[in-house]
């Protein structure tokens, strides 16, 4: 097995499935799905499009913080994945507000569920070295 440490903050939500929040190998943090659900309560946010991909990105944030990373300018790459693309230039624009003018490589694909019927959830890859 790689040598990997598994990451583990109260700034993302976790669960009691079988997986970690993020885990880091070498200089790289890969961290899990998550959907638009606030840390403290565990609940999915209320409200639009926009403020649910800021939340998933809050997390994802989180994540590669604790790992020891710079927060979203360390992204090297993320999975964004809709229920419907209708929402993908709402959700452009939340993301691309996070990102600034350097964003992440990114592969967005519509799904025909996510967990907690979520209508956004996001993965990514960070370099943390």
């Amino acid at each position: 097995m790689a040598d990997t440490d598994p990451i583990e903050t109260d700034g993302a939500p976790s669960n009691d499935n079988p997986y970690s929040q993020g885990v880091v190998a070498g200089d790289t943090c890969y961290v899990s799905g998550y959907g638009p659900v606030d840390p403290e309560t565990g609940e999915t946010v209320d409200g639009d499009i926009e403020t649910q991909t800021e939340r998933v990105l809050a997390n994802i944030e989180s994540v590669v913080d604790e790992a020891g990373g710079n927060g979203l300018e360390d992204v090297v790459k993320v999975t964004v994945y809709l229920t419907d693309l209708e929402d993908y230039e709402r959700v452009n624009e939340a993301y691309g507000a996070q990102f600034g003018d350097e964003p992440p490589a990114r592969v967005c694909v519509e799904v025909s569920r996510l967990p907690e019927d979520v209508r956004v959830e996001m993965d990514a890859t960070a370099y943390v070295g």
